[in-house]
């Protein structure tokens, strides 16, 4: 039976165009290819980002989450995390889920707990790390848009999340809250070793628990990813990705549905991906010549 007392955390989105996104710098330390050396039948694996991921039509939410759970019952429950984050929203309603299961739950961290998985991995029981894992904490972040009320509304909102997940790393690591905040708010990389010291985990794991498998990352899954990331880093808000993301499935021989092999996906989306790269090569050119003139 789990002996945690950590906080519950809320869930609720206030505004429907307010989106805890992706960090580009997560997504582009991650690697895919790490994975559990074995699993059982009381294994979750997060091996994707966090929520659901429209490039792949998967990624880890709640709803699949909530689902393994009730099929294990009230089992002791083994949790292998090696993603870069995500959203908010779902991360705290999978978190929620972990702390409320009534099994031990442990968290093993194979190789990246970054953003929203760093959090989740916080409902843990026992937190092991790999030797060369990562963990990363950091304030909420999203792409906003609207006038001065809009905008002060999203930093407001942005900032009680921040205060709900340093106190989840507080009583984690029994520090307070104000020094959980001083570490996200200048984005805090924390290795194998370092996470163990300052109390985010509470053992390495053993050597062979991972291991690499080269099938889990088709080239043409991280091609995309990379580009999203670009496109976030333009301002591109979710909505209009996504639509990007529809368009480029629609397109003839680009299809992600796994009927062609990697090689043949990639090949019919390095066209449609470089064409995008280059749009927001030459919009990003086109913004910096506008602002000489206002220099």
């Amino acid at each position: 039976m789990t002996l945690k007392t950590i906080p519950a955390a809320p869930e609720a989105r206030p505004r429907a165009q307010i989106q805890c996104d992706l960090m580009p710098m997560a997504l582009e330390r991650w690697n895919p290819a790490i994975k559990a050396a074995v699993t059982d039948d009381t294994t979750i694996t997060m091996y994707d980002p966090i929520g659901f991921d429209w490039w792949t039509g998967e990624g880890v939410t709640a709803k699949r989450v909530s689902a393994a759970l009730r099929t294990m019952g009230d089992k002791d429950v083994t949790v292998k995390i090696n993603s870069p984050g995500g959203d908010v929203f779902e991360g705290l309603a999978i978190y929620n889920l972990l702390r409320e299961h009534k099994g031990k739950v442990t968290v093993q961290v194979l190789g990246l707990a970054a953003s929203a998985a760093s959090f989740i991995a916080m409902a843990a029981d026992e937190v092991q790390i790999a030797r060369a894992g990562f963990l990363m904490i950091h304030n909420a972040w999203t792409i906003g848009a609207g006038d001065r009320n809009e905008l002060r509304e999203v930093a407001d909102f942005l900032e009680q999340i921040d205060g709900t997940l340093a106190d989840i790393y507080s009583a984690k690591t029994g520090d307070k809250a104000e020094a959980m905040s001083k570490l996200m708010d200048v984005e805090t990389w924390m290795g194998g070793t370092a996470a163990v010291e300052a109390g985010f985990a509470d053992s390495l794991l053993d050597s062979d628990a991972t291991q690499e498998d080269t099938k889990a990352a088709a080239p043409h899954q991280v091609a995309a990813r990379r580009l999203d990331t670009i496109l976030a880093k333009q301002g591109m808000p979710r909505s209009e990705r996504r639509a990007l993301i529809q368009e480029l499935k629609g397109t003839p021989g680009a299809a992600l549905d796994g009927t062609r092999n990697a090689a043949d996906t990639q090949a019919n989306l390095a066209e449609p991906i470089a064409e995008l790269q280059a749009l927001v090569a030459g919009l990003a050119a086109a913004n910096a010549k506008v602002l000489e003139k206002f220099q």
